[in-house]
């Protein structure tokens, strides 16, 4: 039973470092729904590929507000990413 909660531990450490989202849950909690689905679309599903868009080519999304356009900034710079110039 110890060995299955040393092993939980290091899984969960592991996951957290990997930066692994399951499917559906990126940015949960972040923004709305709309505006997840519409980054899902362009099949951005991590704050790395996030960051290879501009502010202007994310604003343009069906879905992308200016509330959520400002939840993602400060998401991001939370994490130290920002949106390529």
């Amino acid at each position: 039973m110890i060995n299955l909660l040393i092993m939980a531990k290091c899984l969960s450490s592991i996951c957290a470092v990997n930066h692994v989202v399951v499917q559906g849950t990126f940015l949960q909690g972040v923004v709305a729904m709309p505006a997840r689905r519409a980054l899902q679309k362009e099949k951005i599903d991590s704050l790395e590929k996030l960051s290879d868009y501009s502010e202007d080519e994310i604003r343009q999304l069906h879905g992308i507000g200016k509330n959520a356009m400002e939840r993602l900034k400060i998401h991001m710079r939370e994490h130290q990413i920002s949106f390529r110039n």
